[in-house]
């Protein structure tokens, strides 16, 4: 038995039935999974697209039972630009993904199962303990993230539910290849959703393993619902970095609502892309540039710290007053009132939280918890 065949049969012995919300049962046995826009039909025996929910004698399985990573993150680093700057944020994430991307940033943990080199090793916890650690840590979010949490999200979810009860704010960094059903289901205990808008063209989402309209549909539906949306693109060269297609997906998102923050993010070849060149700085400025001429009031150059002047920072959008001033992850300062411009009183939106610290906390490191 190979190494991959070895964590396969692991987890299995780490799952629970899905929520009742995110699953239809023939009469037969098979199962219909509605926890990502594939909605795949699983007969008994079987596993769907993301290899990790699967069909035990009529009952869809899903992953529950442990990580494949948890550390305490800068929450600017999810990204999140718009929630509690300079804070902390649990993250945590499992195994598995329901797309294909060859260019994946974090293919050792999503493409396991469907790649024999990406095997992570799984953590064993429980709920209740990586709800505590946020706890104890005082961090004020909580994020599923590393893996693509729509295929988790059972389990997500109940590690959510009791930190919400301390006031912790939980979050889903994703593809955004969701189900109206899974954002229903996610909704009461997730309030912030990141989502990755890989490309404006149909085409090239079918290469990754998605369709892009599902993608759209996500975007437009998760604002409407109230999540505190911000969306990301990483610019891979030759893939999705002309003009044109910048453009459209400005215009995209101008259209659902121009309070939306876009992150346009270097890339650095990884995976099946390793001999790819990065992005050019050039390109993150252009998209820039686009994305204000779009009227987008907040466009972030990722990936690039300390490059492009003021690419990094929230500044107002009716008075121009700068009002976050960032390198990478590091909050250098924050003079935002009550969520508000301290110049001309205007309320930029986001979840600013209370009394948020005017510079970052931890100097944008990432640091491991125990388990």
């Amino acid at each position: 038995m190979n190494q991959m065949m070895r964590l396969e049969s692991l987890l299995a012995k780490h799952t629970m039935p899905a929520a009742p919300e995110l699953v239809r049962t023939d009469d037969d046995g098979t199962v219909h999974c509605l926890a990502c826009g594939h909605r795949c039909k699983v007969r008994v025996g079987r596993c769907g697209v993301c290899r990790v929910r699967f069909n035990k004698d009529g009952v869809l399985q899903v992953p529950a039972g442990y990580v494949s990573a948890a550390q305490i993150d800068p929450i600017e680093k999810k990204p999140f630009f718009h929630v509690f700057p300079g804070q902390n944020a649990l993250s945590f994430g499992m195994l598995g993904c329901n797309f294909h991307c060859s260019y994946c940033q974090n293919w050792i943990t999503s493409q396991t199962l469907r790649d024999d080199r990406a095997v992570s090793r799984p953590r064993f916890v429980t709920a209740g303990q990586l709800a505590e650690l946020a706890i104890k840590d005082g961090a004020p979010a909580m994020v599923s993230t590393y893996n693509e949490p729509l295929i988790t999200c059972d389990w997500a979810i109940d590690i959510f539910k009791p930190a919400r009860e301390h006031g912790i704010v939980c979050g889903f960094v994703s593809n955004g290849y969701a189900t109206p059903e899974a954002l229903e289901f996610i909704r009461p205990y997730v309030d912030l959703y990141k989502i990755d808008l890989k490309t404006f063209d149909d085409k090239k989402y079918r290469k990754l393993g998605g369709m892009r309209d599902t993608v759209l549909d996500t975007i437009r539906r998760a604002y409407d619902m109230g999540f505190w949306v911000e969306v990301v693109t990483l610019m891979v060269p030759g893939f999705n970095d002309s003009e044109d297609e910048i453009r459209q997906i400005a215009d995209f998102l101008a259209s659902v609502s121009a309070d939306i923050p876009w992150h346009v993010t270097a890339y650095h070849p990884d995976y099946k892309m390793p001999g790819g060149d990065r992005t050019p700085i050039e390109t993150l400025n252009l998209a820039y540039q686009i994305a204000k001429e779009a009227g987008l009031r907040y466009v972030y150059s990722g990936n690039a710290p300390g490059t492009l002047e003021g690419h990094e920072d929230t500044r107002c959008s009716q008075c121009d007053t700068t009002l976050i001033r960032r390198t990478g992850f590091y909050v250098q300062s924050n003079v935002m009132v009550d969520g508000c411009c301290p110049s001309c009183k205007t309320r930029i939106p986001g979840v600013w939280g209370k009394a948020p610290p005017r510079r970052s906390t931890g100097w944008g490191m990432p640091r491991l918890v125990p388990l």
